[in-house]
């Protein structure tokens, strides 16, 4: 898994650092602070789902190539987003100050909507992803995953939650928007392009449970893991948000995780051996490091 993972990582980058604007383009620096939040490291993690995801589907992963850019850019955009100051406030990320800090609050704000929008653009101009009718789906996932249904409005009921505002009880809710529906949207990138209907139903179950599995794991991360290897000081998440470990507990929130990347294999059932890679991705999820 690990070898899978630097190698859709490099794959990725490569593609990235051909379809970004260059350093030497105007505003130049609005342009190095988008690659400079981009190539700042990472897992690469919903990438490589997406190309998991397509190889699973019997299509070409480099093929996809620009749908897994373009879900990177997206979910850097979130990340510049959710550091600002009038949302997480976070000094630092993946080892290295966050891309407010670097070049000043307004220029962060505007790098990821540049972002954002790239991404988009990136996959409706991809000429090898199918028939226009299959990419267009593909968008309305990737926007509904994005919008007040996922990930936007997963983002105010974290807020909230923060003030007091929304129930503890919440927090599944509020993962699932968060972090999970741009995962279970990764995760059905390939039978969408391939036309296989009668892949959709377990490989959305599927993406639903690695989505709150790989966020409960975070959450565990952020009370047990080491700094350096997060990149990011521990314990801010538990003290400020809804956070699995402090809702349920430590233990349980270990145990919830591996129940959802159960029940996410489980799912992949009606997909025999072309389903193997997906599982390994759920069980990498639960036993990360970082």
């Amino acid at each position: 898994m690990e070898r899978f993972l630097e190698e859709a990582s490099r794959r990725v980058d490569a593609a990235l650092d051909r379809l970004l604007p260059t350093v030497d383009q105007e505003p130049r620096t609005l342009h190095e602070a988008m690659r400079y939040s981009v190539f700042a490291g990472g897992k690469r993690f919903r990438p490589a789902l997406v190309l998991a995801s397509a190889e699973a589907s019997g299509l070409d992963p480099e093929a996809v190539l620009p749908v897994a850019c373009a879900v990177e850019a997206v979910h850097t955009y979130s990340l510049i987003h959710d550091d600002l100051p009038s949302m997480d406030n976070a000094d630092w990320r993946r080892g290295r100050p966050t891309c407010h800090v670097r070049y000043g609050e307004a220029l962060a704000v505007l790098a990821g909507d540049a972002l954002h929008d790239l991404a988009f653009q990136w996959v409706a101009a991809a000429d090898r992803l199918g028939p226009p009718e299959r990419v267009l789906r593909v968008v309305r996932d990737l926007a509904q995953a994005l919008g007040t249904e996922g990930m936007v409005g997963g983002q105010v009921l974290d807020l909230l939650a923060e003030r007091g505002l929304v129930p503890a009880e919440w927090v599944p809710e509020i993962h699932r928007r968060k972090t999970g529906c741009l995962i279970r949207a990764c995760a059905r990138v390939g039978p969408l392009l391939a036309g296989r209907e009668e892949d959709l139903p377990c490989l959305t179950t599927y993406g639903e449970h690695l989505g709150l599995a790989f966020q409960i794991a975070d959450d565990v991360l952020d009370v047990v893991g080491e700094a350096e290897k997060l990149g990011k000081p521990t314990g801010a998440d538990a003290a400020s948000k809804a956070t699995y470990p402090k809702v349920f507990g430590l233990q349980r929130a270990r145990e919830m995780a591996r129940q959802e990347a159960q029940a996410a294999v489980a799912a992949l059932d009606p997909l025999g051996p072309r389903g193997a890679l997906l599982a390994d991705l759920a069980w990498f999820v639960v036993e990360r490091e970082r």
